[in-house]
């Protein structure tokens, strides 16, 4: 009986031995380089203690974060929080900060690294961002909560990403514990990461499904609201545009309308309208970004008109709907987004460079050429005449959305505007969203699209 239990204890003591042999040889083969690049690695930080980290810059050479003394410093402070993120030896590392550390620490590729003296050096980090641009974008949005996102639509370079709330990565350790306590979560980066009912602004992708089934020649009753499957839904302010054209519907943003073309069109339809716009798919860039949603099903026709203008469980980021700008404006191609230029070594020779990449077609030419027009038209006499700049052709889309504080409260919708310039040759693509603003995107959002078009077009 003895003899048993000792070979008992002996087989777990085997067992247990070759787990922990599995484990360790999981750990050399699969995920050795990711614990070793872990911002929470000290060895890593050790390392950094002889190396000056490479500094980041905006596309025109302003310096944006450096190391002095062995110290990470941000000139801007607050201004990049949620581009450039922190490193700090007690809280980690974030966003590029943290995606680049290698790079970053010259350990990138096989040039090794600079040494300057007794000093070894990084590389520098050029981002496609224009600072004189972020800093309109950034002043615009001022102590509202919300976001604003500007690309270049031919190109995919983000040259403006505001996200506010923020928080000053110069003071982390003064301010940590207020901000991972604070409600309004200035940790977050909005503009990538924060999820939102889009609102009417989705009326570009509902009017593409529109466009491919033919129906644009559909001329609505609109009597300033309409009852599908029970539920009764109502323009903006309760307007009745009677007799109104697929066109005029857009310009103005009838609900009505809308409702009755998303149910026309069918729930399968619009899901795949927003699927092949990015929806649902895991974004794969040189930042980390949160998936749009597009639900899976909608079991009744009140749910699919919901879904058609922006409402019901549609969430979409604010680099989401400045994307759904840049397919219009790019004749429905949609570029991978990027934050990151190039990267270059002490003697400003180029180690790493970003080159423009087809993210997806999103619709035909012929589509973003006709939503093109709906959307100059919108600016020039629809919803979106705030946005207009005297010289430059601006092709926009407002939207209003109501939320889980709109339930109980009033005046507390999402407001959007999503627009491009010129209209005829797109330069910039920009979507701004303010959280709980209430009005409407025109009159809260609108100002602001108008100051960056105009500050990067100038």
């Amino acid at each position: 009986m003895t003899d048993k239990r000792i070979i008992n204890i002996l087989i777990v003591i085997c067992v247990l031995f070759m787990s922990l042999i599995g484990y360790l040889t999981y750990l050399e083969l699969f995920k050795a380089e990711e614990l070793a690049k872990s911002p929470y690695n000290q060895r890593q930080w050790a390392y950094e203690e002889d190396i000056e980290r490479g500094m980041i810059l905006d596309k025109e050479g302003v310096i944006l974060a450096q190391s002095k003394d062995g110290e990470r410093k941000y000139p801007y402070d607050n201004m990049y929080s949620h581009i450039i993120g922190y490193n700090s030896r007690i809280y980690g590392k974030s966003l590029l900060e943290s995606k680049y550390n290698q790079l970053l620490l010259g350990q990138y590729g096989l040039g090794g690294l600079n040494i300057t003296g007794n000093k070894k050096n990084g590389y520098n980090l050029y981002l496609t961002i224009d600072h004189n641009l972020q800093k309109v974008a950034y002043n615009s949005i001022g102590n509202r909560n919300g976001s604003a996102v500007a690309i270049n639509p031919k190109t995919g370079e983000i040259l403006a990403m505001v996200s506010k709330p923020d928080f000053n990565p110069n003071a982390l350790s003064e301010q940590w514990e207020s901000l991972v306590d604070n409600e309004n979560s200035p940790l977050l980066p909005r503009a990538t990461s924060g999820l939102y009912a889009p609102g009417s602004t989705f009326k570009i992708l509902t009017a593409s499904a529109a466009l491919d089934l033919g129906l644009q020649d559909t001329v609505f009753e609109d009597k300033g609201s309409i009852e599908i499957g029970g539920k009764t839904v109502s323009n903006s302010g309760g307007k009745a545009y009677g007799n109104i054209t697929f066109d005029r519907a857009f310009e103005v943003s009838s609900n009505v309308a809308f409702c009755s073309l998303g149910v026309t069109a069918g729930f399968d339809r619009l899901k795949l309208t927003a699927e092949k716009f990015g929806f649902n798919k895991e974004p794969d860039y040189d930042f980390p970004v949160a998936k749009s949603i597009f639900p899976s099903s909608a079991k009744e026709d009140a749910e699919t008109a919901a879904l058609a203008m922006g409402q019901g469980n549609t969430l979409a980021t604010p680099l989401q709907m400045a994307l759904v700008a840049c397919a219009v404006a790019n004749d429905g191609i949609i570029m991978e987004p990027r934050l990151v230029s190039h990267a270059t070594n002490n003697s400003g020779v180029t180690i790493l460079s970003t080159k423009p990449k087809q993210q997806s077609v999103a619709m035909p030419k012929q589509n973003a050429d006709y939503i093109t027009d709906m959307m100059v038209k919108t600016v020039s006499q629809g919803t979106g005449t705030s946005a207009i700049i005297n010289g430059i052709t601006v092709a926009g889309k407002t939207g209003t959305a109501e939320n889980e504080q709109t339930v109980m409260q009033k005046n507390k919708e999402h407001t959007w505007f999503v627009a491009f310039a010129p209209a005829e040759d797109p330069e910039i693509a920009v979507a701004v969203m303010l959280e709980y603003s209430g009005g409407s995107g025109a009159s809260v959002c609108g100002p602001i699209v108008r100051n960056i078009i105009r500050e990067y077009l100038r």
